[in-house]
């Protein structure tokens, strides 16, 4: 596998992990913001192929994964977009390209939506807008019942009990069944486990889901109504046993500038299961009009 580097640096009042390709690219900057049960690992495929490109890239532990601080509050999304703001602005950049798979994709497009001036472009991976998702919810039977997840993880402890037991047994389980075959390794799914069970991490990342369902029920509105200025790049796999492709359909509203791209045969890990097809979209999404783009103070 491509060798990578770590370290850590403070956004926002905590301490996050960030892994980088060794050999970094001196262009612009790329943030790569991680789904659930996840961490920086689940770009081992892209990171290589953005820096070859000549882009500055990260993959952090997003707050409460693996190797980042695990606060006991903070799991909101004004909080979570806030987190990675400060990470541009701590690499004494002034925007970035961001992207997000699944819960990453989320805040990547909530992020997009809070602060337009620093986004040079979006790309998101089988994540839902969150006024899509919810449009889904209330119209959608096949979305309510995947969604089912969301509401047992309201419950306190107990999903975090069931995910970590056993070494994470259904951490790898839920990864294996939900993506083909040869999507992941022993290795990958021992990674995985191994990174979800640490001391706080279960707790930390289902609060995610916890703090959004309290947005929802309260009623509160997204930043900029949701409306994300930047060029936007869509990535589905349609396979996705926990997205109903129809969280693609309609997103012009939110987003006008938008490119769908559908792999018909790729599941929920769809940069995971088609690095190649998926590197490619994302670069060629990139090089256009993006050959000046390194805004750095």
């Amino acid at each position: 596998m491509t060798a990578f580097s770590h370290y850590y640096l403070v956004a926002n009042g905590i301490r996050f992990h960030v892994a980088a390709p060794e050999a970094q690219g001196s262009g612009a900057l790329v943030v790569l913001l991680h789904g659930f049960p996840e961490f920086w690992y689940s770009w081992r495929h892209q990171m290589p192929s953005l820096s070859a490109a000549g882009y500055h890239v990260i993959a952090p532990d997003l707050r409460g994964y693996n190797d980042t601080e695990k606060p006991a509050r903070g799991y909101d999304l004004l909080t979570l977009t806030s987190d990675v703001a400060e990470m541009i602005k701590s690499l004494r950049y002034t925007r970035a390209v961001i992207v997000g798979h699944d819960w990453g994709g989320v805040l990547a497009w909530t992020f997009a939506a809070r602060f337009p001036e620093m986004t040079s472009k979006l790309v998101v991976m089988n994540a839902p807008h969150l006024a899509a998702y919810q449009r889904e919810l209330r119209r959608n039977f096949a979305q309510w019942r995947k969604s089912w997840y969301v509401y047992f993880f309201q419950i306190p402890r107990l999903p975090e009990a069931l995910l970590t037991s056993d070494h994470g047994r259904r951490i790898k389980q839920l990864l294996r069944r939900s993506a083909p075959a040869t999507t992941f390794s022993e290795e990958d799914l021992a990674r995985y486990a191994e990174a979800f069970c640490k001391p706080g991490v279960a707790t930390a990342a289902i609060n995610w889901y916890r703090a959004a369902a309290r947005y929802m029920l309260t009623g509160a509105r997204l930043p900029n109504e949701g409306r994300v200025s930047a060029p936007t790049l869509l990535i589905w796999g349609a396979q996705d046993a926990a997205l109903d492709i129809g969280q693609t359909i309609g997103l012009e509203r939110w987003a006008p500038k938008l490119t769908v791209r559908v792999l018909p045969e790729a599941s929920h890990w769809v940069q995971q299961d088609a690095p190649a097809l998926v590197n490619s979209y994302v670069l060629d999404f990139l090089r256009a009009d993006m050959s000046s783009e390194k805004t750095r103070s």
